[in-house]
Formats: C-alpha cells, sequence, structure tokens
C-alpha cells in the first residue's frame, strides 16, 4: 500500500538536564549564578540612661570630695590672725598675718618654744605669745632670767635680759592644763606676766603659728 512508511522516525532526543553543564566543562563557557548580598549596617545601641546617671553621681561625689577637703583645710590651717605690737619681735613684727594650725593639738600637747594663737574671754582679738612654762612647772622670772622649777631655762626660750617680771618675780606654778607665755621681746605686751593675761589655759589655745602670709617679702614658715 501506497503511502504507508512503517520506519520509525527519528525524533530529536531530548536533552538532559545538566548536559549544558557537562559542555561547558570541557572547555566551553561555564556561568555560575551569582547571590545577590544583601546591605547590612550596624544599629548604634542607645545610651544606656542608667550609665549616664551612674556618670553624674560619680561626678558629683568627686567635687563634694573635694570641696570638702578644701574646706577641712582651710579650717585646720588657714585661719589667720593679724599680729599687733612688736612683743614677738624679731620672729614677727607688728601687721604681720600669719596662719594658724588649728589641728596639730590634737595630735600632740603645746610645746615649751610653741608659738601660740590664744583669746581668753572678753578678748576681741587673738594674741600670738611663745610658750616658756608647762602644766605642773614653777615658773619665775629673776636678775633678768627665767627659771623653770628653781632652774635657769634657755632652751627653747628667745627671751634675755627680762626687765619687767610682772607676776613671775614670785614663783608662780601653773596648773594641770595651764600655760605661761611670753612675747620674744622680752617687753611685757599681753602676755603671762600681767594680770589681765595670767596663766593661759588649754582649751583657750586656738592653734600653732606656722605660715606668715605677709608681707609678701616675708612669706614662709615659722
Amino acid at each position: 500500500m501506497q503511502g504507508l512508511d512503517f520506519r520509525k522516525k527519528r525524533g530529536k532526543k531530548a536533552k538532559k538536564p545538566g548536559a549544558w553543564r557537562k559542555r561547558a566543562a570541557r572547555g566551553g563557557l561555564r556561568f555560575e549564578t551569582v547571590k545577590k548580598r544583601e546591605l547590612h549596617f550596624d544599629q548604634e545601641k542607645a545610651p544606656d540612661s542608667r550609665l549616664e546617671a551612674k556618670g553624674v553621681i560619680l561626678w558629683f561625689t568627686e567635687i563634694l570630695i573635694v570641696c570638702m577637703a578644701a574646706v577641712l583645710l582651710v579650717a585646720a590651717f588657714g585661719q589667720r590672725v593679724s599680729i599687733a605690737g612688736d612683743s614677738m619681735a624679731p620672729v614677727l613684727k607688728n601687721g604681720d598675718i600669719i596662719l594658724i594650725n588649728r589641728a596639730v593639738y590634737h595630735f600632740r600637747e603645746p610645746a615649751r618654744g610653741d608659738i601660740i594663737a590664744f583669746s581668753q574671754a572678753g578678748d576681741r582679738h587673738d594674741s600670738v605669745k611663745r610658750i616658756v612654762g608647762l602644766p605642773g612647772e614653777t615658773v619665775q622670772i629673776k636678775d633678768g632670767k627665767l627659771l623653770i622649777n628653781g632652774e635657769e631655762t634657755t632652751a627653747d626660750i628667745y627671751a634675755s635680759g627680762i626687765e619687767y617680771a610682772g607676776l613671775a618675780e614670785e614663783p608662780v606654778e601653773l596648773g594641770a592644763d595651764e600655760y605661761f607665755v611670753m612675747g620674744d621681746s622680752g617687753t611685757a605686751g599681753g602676755d603671762s606676766r600681767e594680770p589681765g593675761t595670767g596663766n593661759v589655759k588649754k582649751e583657750e589655745i586656738r592653734g600653732k603659728a606656722w605660715y606668715i602670709a605677709s608681707p609678701p617679702e616675708d612669706r614662709g614658715t615659722i
């Protein structure tokens, strides 16, 4: 019968998946898919309010400590006293301004030779003199000499050739908390030789003179 053809027609073979990759591997072009990279932004952390508050409190505490320390230092070492008269010459002169150490006698007792500032009842200003007699001692001025317990004393005593004995013309016995004070010049001027001053009690001592603040040319420790 004409027109009938029983020969099997060759069809195109279906390409197997991945075949192009094999051909590409033999030397042809090769294409690879590139993955898109996502953009990444670091997120800034918001400041912790608790840390800020802690910093403010710490700063305030430091300022407070500095202020308190300054106040304590001024109170302990910055008490100013003006010298009136020349009874403490030549160490201190009329008009000198000195600083007083108010803390020292909380740690030790006043000693012979210390220059102290003291204020007695009724005084409007502090007086500045040198300690020559200590509690429990007997003080006397005889023939221009200072006698402590009957013996002439020159150690830590700067007055010599004393012309005025005052109350110390006779032996003066000091109590358990009393001090005998004098000016370095030897002349009378509000010290223990005068009835208006007499013996100085420890509670009346304001502190120890330690620094000349004025005039500028005399500045320095005493």
